[in-house]
Order: structure tokens, then C-alpha cells, then sequence
């Protein structure tokens, strides 16, 4: 063979032998281990050396780039002159090939897909071992230190284990093979000897003489450094190898007494570790002494050199043996030390018995058994390794398929041996996941959210990588998630349903009922209506009644059901003003909801009392008539300039005014929700959020008792005092409108505001020419605020309560509510001992509108929370209240868009972004037309 070839190559070609070595035997040599870092230290170049041929290239087997994602490869090179079949195995050992396979990894690979990666690597390695191990004789291992490496001691029980798994499979495959019963019954030529090469790396330096021996150890202290030593210090370091191997591999029992047992054998008086000496520093002497050696042994007689086994054992016999000098032999050196031997006289000798037949009797004991020896021609040897090769190395010839398949299910016994780190991991994560367990499950309630299940699960995650280690890490986190995600949803899943308060559902994972439906418990998964135990009390629309409610999910059973509910008992017979709803022009019971592509234009949040003006004259124009009375709509048409924004003037060139029809709702969609700033005109929810309900004439109030009414705080019944400038009119039309005679009918009827009374000119910005005097009607107005627990108080500002501890009503005026923004949370007065903050909300606006000549415009607006929250108002933008009558408007319970509720505030922090915009009461005074 005149250049190296891979193994299926070799196989798959037929080899022309020459005639007179086609019947004789050939020993097969295996060549196996670690390549240094340095150029032309790899296994290949010790073919060169043993072949004296530049068999391989200087810079590695130019076939590694052929090995895909740098596996193993085991390349053959046959010298027929010799009878030596030398067998190159090439891994992830070497360095070419470890570059390689890092190269392959991708960049993003994780550490356990990674580990799997070496360990499949390391896997295929083992399987082309033990390929060897089935056909060499003699196998080499070389190593680039002149150090032992302790993992070869596992993965040699790792292949002695694999092998005798897989040893019923191997004789299935060679069982038709012309070779001997013991080869097929063992599954090899005969028990492979094992031989080491180290490589010098620079840890032994001799100079020679003295030096040598101090090196290498010397003598003891006191001795005679001069004295010369008999064995150099690297054949000593190679019987220290030798006495260290053995005692390793015994103890392991790798090797025992029984060789035939064994999965490979070393010589018990014979050498079967070679140190390669390091480059020598000086090539050009290194050359001559070369060169003086040839010299030497040329002139040396011929029946004088022994060769072989007798010669090495020669070599290892006692100093007391003459020795040659240097001039007539290359056994002795200078001073009698004995001479090394080069790495072919090392091992040849071992060759030389394969050759000779005589095989290799390594057994020891009392009772050695002999084992099995055969050296078979090439031909014979071709069949039997071909027929291995498709067994171990290659699956795709389609009769061995299935013979391959079981071969390669045999290798989970290599992952107790090799894979000792993934064990190790496997056990510690395993001990681990108890722990983690246990952490998950302390403190946890019977039903528990998404969240508790997270903030559990992270506890459970952190004390797991506490105790786990190694490859099996994110294997064994992930089935901790698995574990506490299927024992929270096998019926310790709470229901993730929000109250409109931000409060759980307490039921289980549950399904509401559909219409008509009852609930049941019994089912799995149970059907029930949500319900977070959380109860209230609030007062019905006119709040002269006060009952427990539940908490609602649902934003129609927070602002209608439950005020519908009460209408009966309480305030179904009062007057009221509509506000418009949702009328389906069609019989159809279920129109169709607002839709995407009526999606309003996006939200605009009101931060200040700039944005609530602007946002008050753009809608001054676009709001939706009432259906009340028509001086709503007059009212709404006739306002003053400053009010109509760009239609006050009546100007020529002014924009078109829209029409009553391009204003009208649509009886076709309707909105799903509450009606807001961020809603697209025209469309009107099924039901109204809020109520304007009327307790009776103006004199229905006490300015000296207050409210009658349950829940309110001791002296914040009052409602504040609003004072109302009326204008005059001019004194010619006063003159004919008043009656000639004082009839008693003149006189103001009791608790009615007096219309004459004299308004002070100090203060009032009245100027001193004007003809006639003004009057003052007083109004009343009250911000209600009701908390939890059914407690009531009237607020007079943004911060402050109001409280009346004596008669005569209060002293504030409502003059600083009306021009603020109300807070839509207050602070309770009743806190209590929870350190959690108590809020009051704004239920009522309670307004007293008095028997004057004067227009009192009711239009709330309401921002439930911070920017970008939209403004939420009635379906009527701006309401006018008839004169002579106490009314009091309904807030909503809740506030919800389209995307969700607004939630109450969670800290005092937010309180100022929740708020009623001012302006929600202004007063027009206007004098009667002439008669």
C-alpha cells in the first residue's frame, strides 16, 4: 500500500498482495491516544519512524477534514514487506480534530446541549476503540506527556463493559467468517497486548554524567554523586511507569490473572512502556552523534549485534552482565551505562512474536490458563473486520441494520463509566427537587392566582439552584416547573377573575353560567358565578336607603342592577331625568356591539382646568339632545359666545353647524361599555351609569337640619350655601311688572330664597352706573362621599370635610368645590386601626336649585385615574335643572372602558389623578321675557 487509506476504503477495495506473502500471516498494530500541540508530534509520525517511510504527511493525515463535525476516523496504512497492518485512530483527542468540533458548536448552544455534544463524541470514540480492540494484536498508546492519565482506567472498564454487552451481537456478525472457533467465540485474533508511549515534554533535562543522576533522582543523601548510574534516568522513568500502570490497572482489575478474561494484556517480563525523547537543543549535534552511530554499528562485527527480543532482554539484565564499550557496541555508553533502545527495537520485539506465532502468554497465577492465538492471512482478517466494520462503524448496508441498531443501544452502559459528571449532576439535582418541592409548597392557600404560582415557583427555582449542579441542571429545573405547574392546576387553581374594586375571585377555576343555566358545583371544571366575598354598603340613587351589596364583576351590575333593584322599595316614584340610552330601531333582542372599525379617535387625557374648558366647548356642539324637555335642546342651540367656541358670533364664513340628523344615535350599534371622551360619537350604551332623580321642591332641604338621611357623619349633613348674583332688571320694566299694592302675595313663601334681598355692591364687581340693583338668590350644593361601610360625609373642598358642631349650617360657601377639582377618593375620616388606607368615593351631588329667575347646567365629567385615562361623563353632556327643586345626581358605583376597569387607587400617592373635573355646575341668570 503506498499511501494510508480509511478503513471503509480499505474494506471496500480489493487489495493485490504480492504472491509470496499472500499465504502468510500479518500482525495488526493499533495506534490510539493523544497528539500534543506541537507540529509532527502526532501518532502518525511514529509510522514514519517504525516504517522508515514518510508514510503520513509532517502536519497530520491530510483525511481529517473528511471526519464530519470532528468524530473519529481510523485510517490504515499496510506494509507487506513487514506483514504490519498499521491502524490509525483519529478523535476528538487530537488536537486537529478538538478544533474542528469546537468550530462545529454553534454559538448559541446551551451547556447541556453542549455536554451532549462531547459525550455523543466521546461515545463514538469508545465504539472505534473497541473496533480495535476486536482486531489488533498489539495496540499503542500514546500519550504527549511523560505523565500517566488516570481517565484511561475508567474508560478501559467502560469498554470491557460494553464489550462483553455487545459480545453476543459480535459473534451473530463473524459467525460465517473463515476464521477459528476461538476467534468467533472470543470476537478477536487472540487477548491484544497493550503498550505506552510517552513523549518527553520538557519535565526530564539531562545534561549527562553527575548531573543525569541528580535529575533522575540520584542517591540518597549522603551518597557519592560521582558514582555512574547502570539505567539512564529515562529507563528508569519507564520502569516507574510501568510499576505505577500495573499497580493501577490490578487494583481497578482491569488486568487479572486470567489473560483471556481480560480486555487487553501487558507483558509480565518484558517492557511495555517507551518514553520518546524530546528534541534534542542542538540539531547539529544531535545529527552527528546520529551520524556516529551508524558509523559504529556498520563497523561493528555482525555476530556481535543481537536483534529481537534477546536483544531488549539483554538490556534489562543486572549491571553485573559485561556490557560492550561504545566502540564495539551500542548496548553501553559511556562510564558502563547502559545504551536505550530506539522505538522500533522496543517495539518489534513485541511484532516478532505475533509473527513468529508464538502469541503472548501474559497470564500469571498458579494455575495460568493459556489463551487463544491466531494469525490469519489479509484476506481472512478483511472478511471478519468488514463485517465488524457495518456492525460497530457503519449501519447502512441494510443486512447488518438491525445487528447495528442493537450495537449502538448497547452504549448506555458507557454512561456509568464515562459520563461520571452527568451523573454526579443527576444525583444532585435529584436530591435537589425535593427541596425545591417543599419550598413551592410552604404557605400556599388551598386556591392560589398566577402570581402566588410565579412568586412560588421562583422560590422554588432559587432554593433548587442552591443544591443543583452539573449537565442535569436545566433538565431537572425544567421538570420542577412541570411538577409545580400540574399540582397548582389539579385543583389549586384560583379563579384570575378581577372585581371591578381590583379583588380575586375566591372560587376555584370555575365557568360562569351561560343564560338560563343554574350553577353547579359538582362539575369539573365547577359552574358558578364570581364572587370575591368582599361586601359593601351603599345607599340607592336618592340615598335615602342603605343595603349590603356584593362585590361586581360585571360593569351593569355595578351601576344599574343593584339601583334597580332598590327602585322598588325606595325611589321608583320619584322624578327623574332620563338620560338617553341605546333604542334599537329593529325588534332584534341582540344588536350588534361596537365594532373595530368604529373605533374612536385615540384618548386625550385632561390634566388640567384648561384641558376641561377646551374639552367642554368641543362638546359643547357635538352632545346628544335629551329626551326631557325641548329647553334642553334650546338651551344647548342658545348658549352664550364664549360657550359655542367657533359658533357664538352667527358671523358670516363661520363652519357648518351639524345638522339634528348627522347628531342623531345610531339604533343599530351600541356601545359595550361606559360612555367616555375616547367613545366614537353617535353611539350609545344599553343602559345609563349614572341618575338624576329629584327629592322635591327646593324647600324639600333645611338649611338648618341638614340631610335626613342614614349614614352620615355627626354635623356633615349640611349642604354649602351657593350664592347666585341675579340681574336686574331695567326699572322702567320693573315698574310695570310689579303689583301696584303691597298684597300679602308679595311676600316670599316660607323657606323660599328671597328675591329682593340686597345684594352688597362690595366685592361683586358692579359697576356705579348701572340702572337697577342686583339680587342674590342662594343655592345649595353638597359633594357626598361614601365609603365601604355605608359611612357618608359632605365635602366642602378638595381636602377638607365638612363639620357642623352647632346651629345655623356651615360658614364655608360652596364656592371653593365648585372651582376645583374634587378629589373622585377621599381619604375616610373613619380609618379604624388597619394600617391599609380607607377610601371614601363620590357617590352624590346633592344640588338645591331655588325658585328664581336663574339656569342652573349640570355637566359632570370624571377622570377615574392617571393619563392617558379618558373623561367619562352621562349620556347627556350638559343636563339643565328646572328651578324649584332639590336634586341629587348618582355617580357610577365603577368605571370601566373597553379595555378593562379602572381601578380604585392603591396608595395615597395617586389620589390627585382621580378626580371630577370642576365646572360640573355653572349658573346662568337671565331675567323673564316681558309680558
Amino acid at each position: 500500500m503506498a499511501a494510508p487509506v480509511s478503513m471503509g476504503e480499505l474494506l471496500r477495495s480489493e487489495q493485490l498482495e504480492d504472491p509470496l506473502y499472500k499465504d502468510e500471516g500479518l500482525c495488526v498494530l493499533g495506534i490510539f491516544g493523544k497528539s500534543a500541540l506541537q507540529p509532527s508530534s502526532g501518532k502518525e509520525s511514529l509510522i514514519n519512524t517504525l516504517a522508515d517511510k514518510h508514510v503520513f504527511p509532517l502536519f497530520g493525515p491530510e483525511g481529517d477534514a473528511d471526519i464530519p463535525g470532528g468524530g473519529s476516523l481510523i485510517r490504515a496504512y499496510y506494509n507487506q514487506e513487514s506483514r504490519v497492518l498499521y491502524l490509525v485512530l483519529t478523535t476528538v483527542c487530537d488536537n486537529r480534530q478538538l478544533l474542528r468540533a469546537c468550530e462545529a458548536l454553534s454559538s448559541g448552544l446551551g451547556h447541556a446541549e453542549a455536554h451532549d455534544f462531547w459525550k455523543a463524541a466521546e461515545k463514538q470514540r469508545c465504539l472505534h476503540l473497541l473496533y480495535l480492540f476486536s482486531l489488533c494484536h498489539i495496540l499503542l498508546l500514546v500519550h504527549p506527556t511523560c505523565s500517566f492519565d488516570v481517565t484511561y482506567d475508567r474508560l478501559f472498564r467502560a469498554l470491557d463493559a460494553l464489550r462483553q454487552k455487545a459480545l453476543p451481537l459480535l459473534r451473530a456478525a463473524i459467525k460465517d467468517c473463515p476464521v477459528s472457533k476461538e476467534w468467533k467465540l472470543n470476537c478477536r485474533p487472540c487477548p491484544p497486548r497493550l503498550l505506552f508511549v510517552f513523549q518527553m515534554n520538557g519535565a526530564l533535562k539531562v545534561s549527562g554524567g553527575a548531573g543525569a543522576g541528580a535529575a533522575a533522582g540520584g542517591d540518597a543523601p549522603g551518597g557519592n554523586p560521582e558514582k555512574p548510574k547502570k539505567h539512564s534516568p529515562r529507563r528508569r522513568l519507564q520502569h516507574t511507569l510501568e510499576d505505577q500502570i500495573y499497580r493501577i490497572f490490578r487494583k481497578s482489575r482491569v488486568l487479572t490473572n486470567q489473560s483471556i478474561n481480560c480486555l487487553f494484556t501487558v507483558p509480565a517480563n518484558q517492557a511495555f512502556v517507551y518514553v520518546v525523547p524530546g528534541p534534542e537543543e542542538d540539531p547539529v549535534g544531535a545529527l552527528l552523534g546520529q551520524l556516529r552511530g551508524h558509523c559504529t554499528l556498520r563497523d561493528s562485527e555482525p555476530g556481535a549485534v543481537l536483534t529481537g527480543p534477546r536483544r531488549y532482554t539483554q538490556l534489562r539484565q543486572s549491571a553485573r552482565q559485561p556490557s560492550f564499550t561504545v566502540e564495539g557496541s551500542s548496548l553501553a555508553g559511556a562510564g558502563g551505562q547502559l545504551v536505550d533502545c530506539t522505538l522500533k527495537e522496543f517495539l518489534w520485539q513485541h511484532v516478532e512474536l505475533v509473527l513468529a506465532k508464538k502469541g503472548f502468554d501474559d497470564s500469571v497465577g498458579r494455575n495460568p490458563q493459556p489463551s487463544h492465538f491466531e494469525l490469519p492471512t489479509y484476506s481472512k482478517w478483511a472478511q471478519v473486520a468488514g463485517r465488524l466494520h457495518q456492525v460497530m462503524l457503519d449501519s447502512q448496508d441494510e443486512g447488518s441494520a438491525e445487528l447495528a441498531l442493537k450495537v449502538q443501544g448497547q452504549l448506555k452502559v458507557l454512561e456509568g463509566f464515562l459520563d461520571s459528571d452527568a451523573k454526579f449532576s443527576e444525583s444532585r439535582c435529584q436530591k435537589a427537587l425535593p427541596l425545591a418541592h417543599s419550598a413551592y409548597q410552604s404557605n400556599l392557600p388551598h386556591n392560589y392566582t398566577t402570581t402566588v404560582h410565579k412568586n412560588q415557583l421562583a422560590q422554588a427555582l432559587r432554593v433548587y439552584s442552591q443544591h443543583a449542579r452539573g449537565v442535569a441542571f436545566q433538565r431537572y429545573a425544567l421538570q420542577l416547573h412541570d411538577d409545580c405547574y400540574k399540582f397548582w392546576s389539579n385543583g389549586h387553581q384560583l379563579c384570575e377573575e378581577r372585581s371591578l374594586t381590583d379583588q380575586h375571585c375566591v372560587h376555584k377555576f370555575h365557568l360562569l353560567p351561560k343564560t338560563g343555566e343554574k350553577p353547579e358545583m359538582d362539575r369539573n371544571p365547577p359552574i358558578l358565578y364570581h364572587n370575591s366575598r368582599g361586601r359593601s354598603t351603599s345607599s340607592c340613587n336618592c340615598g335615602r336607603k342603605q343595603v349590603p351589596r356584593e362585590d361586581p364583576f360585571d360593569i351593569k351590575a355595578a351601576n344599574y342592577d343593584f339601583y334597580q333593584m332598590l327602585e322598588e322599595k325606595c325611589c321608583g316614584k320619584l322624578e327623574r331625568i332620563h338620560f338617553p340610552v341605546f333604542q334599537p330601531s329593529t325588534p332584534d333582542p341582540d344588536p350588534e356591539p361596537e365594532g373595530e372599525e368604529a373605533a374612536g379617535p385615540p384618548e386625550a387625557p385632561a390634566e388640567g382646568s384648561g384641558d376641561g374648558e377646551q374639552l367642554k366647548e368641543e362638546e359643547a356642539t357635538g352632545h346628544t339632545p335629551g329626551d326631557s324637555t325641548s329647553l334642553s335642546l334650546a338651551l344647548s342651540l342658545g348658549q352664550s359666545a364664549d360657550s359655542l367656541g367657533p359658533y357664538g358670533d352667527g358671523a358670516e364664513g363661520q363652519e357648518k353647524r351639524p345638522s339634528l340628523a348627522e347628531r342623531q344615535p345610531s339604533t343599530v350599534e351600541y356601545l359595550p361599555g361606559m360612555l367616555h371622551s375616547g367613545c366614537p360619537e353617535g353611539l350609545l350604551p344599553r343602559f345609563s351609569s349614572w341618575s338624576l332623580v329629584k327629592l322635591g321642591p327646593a324647600k324639600a332641604y333645611s338649611c338648618h337640619s341638614g340631610l335626613d338621611q342614614p349614614g352620615f357623619l355627626p354635623g356633615s349633613t349640611f349642604l354649602l350655601p351657593w350664592d347666585i348674583v341675579i340681574r336686574c332688571r331695567p326699572e322702567e320694566e320693573m315698574g310695570l311688572a310689579e303689583p301696584l299694592d303691597a298684597a300679602p302675595s308679595s311676600w316670599p313663601a316660607p323657606n323660599k330664597a328671597l328675591a329682593g334681598k340686597r345684594a352688597p355692591t362690595a366685592g361683586l364687581g358692579l359697576g356705579r352706573g348701572r340702572r337697577g340693583r342686583d339680587d342674590v338668590a342662594r343655592a345649595f350644593v353638597g359633594f357626598e362621599y361614601e365609603d365601604g361601610r355605608g359611612r357618608r360625609f359632605i365635602s366642602s373642598g378638595p381636602d377638607k370635610v365638612v363639620k357642623v358642631l352647632g346651629p345655623g349650617g356651615p360658614k364655608e360657601s360652596a364656592t371653593r368645590a365648585l372651582n376645583s377639582d374634587m378629589p373622585l377618593y377621599f381619604h375616610s375620616p373613619t380609618q379604624g386601626r388597619g394600617l391599609k388606607p380607607h377610601y371614601a368615593q363620590l357617590a352624590r351631588l346633592f344640588i338645591v336649585v331655588p325658585d328664581a329667575p336663574l339656569e342652573i347646567v349640570l355637566a359632570p365629567q370624571v377622570q377615574p385615574g392617571p393619563p392617558p385615562c379618558p373623561i367619562f361623563h352621562p349620556e347627556q353632556r350638559e343636563v339643565l335643572l328646572p328651578p324649584d327643586g332639590f336634586w341629587v345626581l348618582r355617580f357610577p358605583y365603577a368605571y370601566a372602558t373597553e379595555r378593562g376597569p379602572c381601578y380604585p387607587p392603591k396608595d395615597s400617592q395617586q389620589l390627585p389623578s382621580f378626580r371630577v373635573l370642576r365646572g360640573a355646575l355653572r349658573a346662568n341668570t337671565t331675567s323673564p321675557p316681558p309680558q
